[in-house]
């Protein structure tokens, strides 16, 4: 199927239609591009879980175009919830609360809790206010790439993982680049079960007291696997100073390995190994990451050496997916 350019209105009104109709739809957020299906209907959920390879117990976030849609699928609203949701929706949020029992199961993947998000992205606000209109209560989107793998940030990167035959609705960059924080609101304490692009204090700072850490009785999340964002690449952290060392040692091997270099501090360069640039600033570098980890794999590496960013709050939504795809 051809791309919907989001910029004609009338690819918005073909796109709901799509959904409305029960099919798959990517489409952008302020993160990163989700795969949705109407979360109202169980079969089309399934058809998310299908395309990605996603095993069916992994829940999915439901999205909605404002916090009275979002409320739909609640069973109870905790204050906490609602704290959040005035302060940072729409936005890159993710709250997780008891589930309304006869909704979204499939998408909840079985549990009594919903994953719930109101997105900022305008493109993703008209799709689903129009969804809304045509009687789609919420949709469900994980990212839009095969479960595991690095996130798509344009509809070029989602037609790369599930080719021609996927209606994509482009609206170009996204913005953040990486997935939203979730925060788990079912517990007597809220706990932050994945870093984004909003850091731990801005979120304390809302909630006038600390979030708690995940354990084995929190809800499954999206994005939460040890291993997960992975490219084809094999990928390994590195501080700093070992990892100049470790390029100053390679010597005539070194374009036998096919390697990779993503770092924020000027490194030796070394004759075949490709040298990227790591911005400074965290933002940025959220911006860019998926973006460049699949680049670096087209260019053919098998091996990607990144330095380790910052131990400071603004970076753990990228050292989160860092993290990650080195565990795959």
């Amino acid at each position: 199927m051809p791309l919907l350019d989001a910029r004609d209105p009338q690819a918005v009104l073909a796109a709901a239609a799509h959904l409305e109709a029960g099919e798959l739809l990517a489409f952008p957020t302020e993160t990163v591009y989700g795969l949705g299906a109407r979360a109202d209907v169980d079969d089309a959920v399934r058809r998310i879980f299908a395309a990605k390879g996603r095993p069916a117990a992994h829940p999915l976030i439901v999205h909605a175009a404002d916090i009275e849609q979002a409320q739909r699928f609640a069973l109870s609203w905790p204050t906490v919830a609602q704290k959040l949701a005035q302060a940072f929706w729409p936005g890159p949020l993710t709250l997780i609360v008891p589930r309304q029992p006869r909704l979204a199961s499939v998408a909840a993947g079985g549990q009594a809790s919903i994953g719930l998000r109101v997105p900022a992205h305008p493109v993703a606000q008209a799709l689903l206010r129009e969804a809304l209109r045509r009687g789609v209560t919420g949709v469900a989107a994980p990212s839009a790439n095969r479960f595991g793998r690095v996130s798509a940030t344009t509809a070029a990167h989602v037609a790369q993982e599930f080719g021609p035959a996927l209606q994509v609705l482009d609206g170009g960059e996204c913005p953040g680049g990486i997935e939203s924080a979730i925060v788990d609101c079912t517990g007597a304490q809220p706990t932050l079960l994945r870093p984004g692009l909003l850091t731990r204090e801005r979120i304390e700072a809302v909630l006038g007291s600390a979030l708690g850490e995940p354990d084995a009785s929190s809800p499954r999340a999206s994005g939460t696997l040890r291993s997960h964002y992975a490219p084809d690449a094999k990928v390994r952290l590195m501080p700093t100073q070992p990892l100049r060392d470790a390029l100053g040692m390679l010597g005539d091997q070194a374009s036998s390995l096919r390697l990779a270099v993503y770092s924020r501090s000027a490194m030796p360069a070394v004759r075949g190994i490709v040298l990227r640039r790591m911005p400074d600033n965290a933002a940025a570098a959220a911006h860019e990451l998926f973006a460049v980890l699949r680049e670096l794999d087209a260019r053919g590496v098998t091996l990607i050496w990144i330095e380790l960013p910052p131990a400071s709050a603004e970076w753990d939504g990228v050292s989160d997916r860092l993290q990650r795809a080195a565990a795959a």
